[in-house]
């Protein structure tokens, strides 16, 4: 009877110990897939000043939307939360998108080589961007999955394991991604 008693420990133990590495796997990955979003929104961090010194040399009138990427670009970076930062970065690609926009109303603008290589390099930045979104959201799917699962949930709660955040866009606007036009 002790023998039995002793295979059931050890095989639980097991069972807990392989559980707890699926989580921290899971987590880790979470962690990994986040900061190749991070990646993606730095590099498109990075190019917003850029653009938008192309573009006021040719529509110095349009302060307000260059002004709006500019503002989007700092509280972006600031903000620690991720719907925050999540709203915000949805934000910044609708108003990169009408920086665009606006730049499409000035032929010598579409026409220089910066401008033409800044919109390439955001077009790259954006398909990163959504791949990485897709990979981090399904990576927090099966983090969050393990954890809300019997026999995971166990091990998750007793552990303090919680559930992370989808990195969502909420209105149809920003479902869609900019569209820019290599002339």
């Amino acid at each position: 009877m002790a023998e039995y008693s002793l295979i059931i420990v050890v095989v639980v133990a097991a069972l807990g110990i392989w559980i707890y590495n699926r989580l921290v796997k899971d987590r880790n990955q979470v962690s990994n897939a986040w900061s190749d979003i991070d990646v993606q929104l730095k590099r498109r961090h990075d190019l917003v000043p850029q653009l938008v010194t192309v573009v006021k040399t040719y529509a110095d009138y349009e302060k307000a939307t260059m002004t709006a990427v500019t503002e989007l670009r700092v509280r972006s970076e600031a903000a620690s939360h991720l719907p925050e930062k999540a709203a915000l970065e949805d934000e910044m690609q609708v108003s990169l998108h009408r920086l665009i926009v606006v730049a499409e109303d000035y032929p010598d603008l579409k026409a220089d080589r910066n401008f033409r290589q800044l919109q390439t390099e955001l077009t790259e930045v954006e398909d990163h961007l959504q791949y990485a979104r897709r990979f981090y959201n399904g990576a927090v799917r099966i983090l969050n999955t393990r954890i809300d699962s019997f026999p995971h949930m166990l091990v998750a709660r007793s552990l303090g394991f919680q559930p992370a955040e989808f990195f969502a866009v909420d209105g149809a606007e920003e479902r869609e991604a900019p569209q820019v036009e290599l002339h």
